[in-house]
């Protein structure tokens, strides 16, 4: 009996030491505990608008989250929007603003790192101890701790 208490405390502990995956949909939240890595995915929708302006019912496939660090206890929003462009209007303009052309299409995934003794508050930079990922649009989010 004590073996198996034993191993039943040892499965558990190390069921809440190890990395864990999880997909958020809309009010969904994930935790990773002391990771050293955290990669965010969104999930591949294609963006559904037929209206003139761009607009569509589910975010241009894009994803929305809100990160909080019990490291500093700070809440920093990030957005995932593969299917929008950031590129810069000047390629379409026939060059006369002079500017080179900048940007490009939004990233699906991304992959936040910890860095050591990085104290600005107002960052992602330090994601030691408890980060909750919470889904704040309509896209599904894989969430890895890592």
């Amino acid at each position: 009996m004590k073996k198996v208490f034993a191993l039943t405390v040892m499965f558990v502990a190390s069921l809440a030491f190890s990395a864990n995956a999880a997909m958020i949909t809309n009010g969904q939240t994930a935790k990773c505990n002391d990771a050293k890595s955290i990669t965010l995915e969104a999930a591949k929708v294609a963006s559904s608008t037929t209206d003139k302006y761009g607009y569509s019912d589910n975010d241009r496939g894009g994803a929305n989250v809100v990160v909080w660090k019990s490291s500093n206890f700070t809440t920093v929003p990030l957005s995932l929007g593969p299917n929008d462009s950031n590129d810069s209007l000047n390629g379409t303009d026939g060059g006369r603003t002079g500017l080179p052309q900048r940007g490009g299409m939004g990233k699906q995934k991304v992959t936040l790192f910890g860095q050591n003794n990085f104290s600005r508050g107002d960052s992602i930079g330090d994601i030691s101890g408890l980060v909750k990922i919470t889904n704040t649009g309509s896209i599904a989010v894989n969430v890895s701790c890592n």
